[in-house]
C-alpha cells in the first residue's frame, strides 16, 4: 500500500538513497533539507521515472519550519503516514577543543531537529490512530568513541526518546536504526584536523546509503501491529 513519507535531511547521503528507495515502491515521499536546489533536482528526477515526489525547503532547528513542512505535505498529498528524521550533522571534535558553537549545533539538529519532527507529526497520527516514526540514530547510540563524545550524545538520546515514544503508544510505530559506517558527507563537517584523520581511517570500511534504505523499507512494509523497534545496520567486516 502507498504511504505518504516524509524524509529530513534527503538531499544527499542515507536521506537521498531513502527518497530513491521508497519513491521506486510507489510511496510518495516529501523531501525536507536547507539546500533546496538539490532536493529539486533530485524530485525532479524522480518525477521523470514516474514516482512520487515533493519538496520543500527545511531547518529541522526550526520548530515552525517543521510544521510547515508537515502542513505543505498534507495540503498536497493527504495525512502523514510515516516521518523519517534522518536530518543530522556530525562535527567531531576532542571535548578540550571546546567547539561550542558545533556542540550546540549537533544538538539543535540531531536532537532537537528530532523533537520537532515528532511534534509536528504526533496530534494527527495520534488523532487517526495510526502511524510510524523513523529516527535515524547511529552505531554511536551504542558506543562512545574518542572526538566524538557530544555526537554520540545526541545519538543516545535519539534512542532514548525513540523508545519513550514507543512506550507511550500504543498504536504509533516507533523504529529506531542505527547505522554503522556508511559511506556519506557528514564527516565534511569536521573541522577539528585530529577528528578528521581518525574519521578517515575510521571510514576504510564503509556500506553504501542503500542498506539504510532498505531497512527502513523493511520497517515501513511491516503491518500496522508489528513494530520493528530497533535495527543496527554495520559493514560485515566492521568491528564497530
Amino acid at each position: 500500500m502507498s504511504k505518504v513519507i516524509l524524509i529530513t535531511g534527503a538531499s544527499s547521503g542515507i536521506g537521498e538513497a531513502i527518497a530513491r528507495h521508497l519513491a521506486s515502491l510507489g510511496h510518495h515521499v516529501v523531501l525536507g533539507a536547507r539546500r533546496l536546489e538539490r532536493l529539486q533536482t533530485l524530485v525532479e528526477e524522480l518525477q521523470a521515472q514516474g514516482q512520487h515526489a515533493s519538496c520543500r525547503a527545511l531547518d529541522v532547528s526550526q520548530l515552525h519550519d517543521m510544521q510547515a513542512f508537515v502542513e505543505h505535505a498534507e495540503a498536497h498529498h493527504g495525512p502523514i503516514d510515516v516521518i523519517i528524521n534522518n536530518a543530522g550533522v556530525m562535527p567531531l571534535s576532542p571535548l578540550n577543543a571546546l567547539k561550542v558553537d558545533e556542540w550546540n549545533r549537533m544538538i539543535d539538529v540531531n536532537v532537537r531537529g528530532v523533537l520537532h519532527g515528532i511534534a509536528a507529526v504526533l496530534p494527527g497520527m495520534e488523532e487517526r490512530g495510526r502511524g510510524q516514526v523513523i529516527n535515524i540514530a547511529s552505531i554511536g547510540a551504542h558506543a562512545v568513541s574518542p572526538t566524538a563524545a557530544v555526537y554520540c550524545a545526541t545519538k543516545y538520546a535519539v534512542w532514548a526518546i525513540s523508545e519513550g515514544l514507543r512506550q507511550e503508544s500504543e498504536r504509533i510505530r516507533v523504529t529506531t536504526i542505527c547505522p554503522g559506517v556508511v559511506e556519506s558527507e557528514l564527516a565534511d563537517s569536521i573541522s577539528d584536523a585530529s577528528a578528521r584523520e581518525a574519521m578517515q581511517a575510521f571510514r576504510r570500511i564503509a556500506i553504501t546509503p542503500d542498506a539504510i534504505a532498505r531497512a527502513v523499507a523493511y520497517a515501513v512494509e511491516q503491518p500496522d501491529d508489528v513494530d520493528v523497534s530497533e535495527l543496527i545496520v554495520r559493514p560485515t567486516a566492521s568491528p564497530y
